[in-house]
């Protein structure tokens, strides 16, 4: 039967034209966007998952961020600790060369002045972003972020590396500091007396051959507590560099899971395009063939 009132075959074909074209928008939206879910609606389980997976993602790029902040201030501590070494293995080499009886200690003693204030210059500029580790108030400590954690109950916490400074003369200081930040060259390893002196008031001007031998063994006490400081310093810097080469591995397979989960499929996307555009010309041939259908019922009536 014939109708000019309702016409079935043009609205089956106006359903499939309308479901052609909302198929059509979802495949270009996806090649737009590169996402083959990139609503709730799309898949609220994947996309709830993938939100929170991102949002992981960049707390961890922000850990490797501080990672990297961390890693500079021990990195500035350790360049400082190195060339004190070496400074007071010169102070080391003076003192050496003053056990020769016809040596002028007074000129040995200038030298040796010259390096001392050194030190102390060393000490001072070892300071990054405000912070320094060769120059603290023994009591005081530090910490640099190590880590982001996401517990198997959802709570998220970021995790520390605490480094506690002592003044002492077997510390990890190079001097100490008052509460206020102001160097106290009468702490830390360089300034704590050991017996009569300390590396930094060391003066051998009046002293005898055994005075002098006494201060080698003192300053090499002090080299090996610098070496041991240096040694911490060190294992610091290497935890850091494990940490930020595993935060930087975690990201790229979380953002690999991610992909996995809500990526489009570029070249399955390409054919359904393809497709889906000649379903949708033929589906307006369709309706245009269904519409003229009408048309015909006027001869009837010639």
């Amino acid at each position: 039967m014939t109708s000019i009132l309702t016409n079935n075959a043009a609205m089956a074909a106006l359903q499939t034209l309308r479901t052609i074209g909302s198929n059509l928008q979802d495949t270009q939206a996806a090649v737009s966007s590169g996402l083959r879910i990139s609503k709730a609606s799309d898949n609220a389980a994947y996309w709830s998952i993938a939100t929170s997976m991102k949002s992981d993602n960049g707390a961890i790029g922000a850990v490797s961020d501080a990672l990297g902040l961390g890693a500079a201030k021990v990195d500035t501590a350790t360049t400082a600790v190195t060339s004190a070494i070496d400074i007071v293995g010169q102070i080391k080499n003076k003192l050496a060369t003053a056990m020769e009886p016809s040596v002028d200690k007074k000129s040995v003693q200038e030298e040796i002045s010259q390096l001392q204030q050194q030190l102390q210059s060393v000490a001072q500029s070892a300071s990054f972003n405000g912070e320094n580790w060769v120059m603290a108030k023994g009591g005081d400590s530090a910490s640099v972020v190590s880590s982001f954690i996401r517990g198997t109950n959802g709570t998220v916490s970021v995790s520390s590396t605490s480094y506690k400074f002592d003044s002492s003369a077997t510390g990890n200081v190079l001097f100490g500091t008052t509460a206020a930040g102001t160097i106290q060259t009468s702490s830390g390893i360089l300034g704590t007396k050991t017996g009569s002196y300390s590396v930094f008031s060391l003066d051998i001007s009046k002293m005898t051959s055994g005075q002098i031998s006494s201060a080698l063994n003192m300053v090499q006490t002090a080299l090996n507590s610098m070496t041991s400081m240096g040694s911490k310093l060190g294992s610091i810097s290497s935890r850091i560099d494990l940490q930020s080469s595993f935060a930087s591995s975690l990201s790229d397979s979380i953002q690999s899971g991610v992909g996995k989960l809500v990526d489009a499929d570029m070249e399955q996307e390409s054919s359904k395009l393809s497709a889906l555009q000649t379903q949708q010309q033929l589906a307006v041939q369709s309706l245009s063939i269904a519409n003229s259908s009408n048309q015909q019922i006027l001869t009837l009536f010639r």
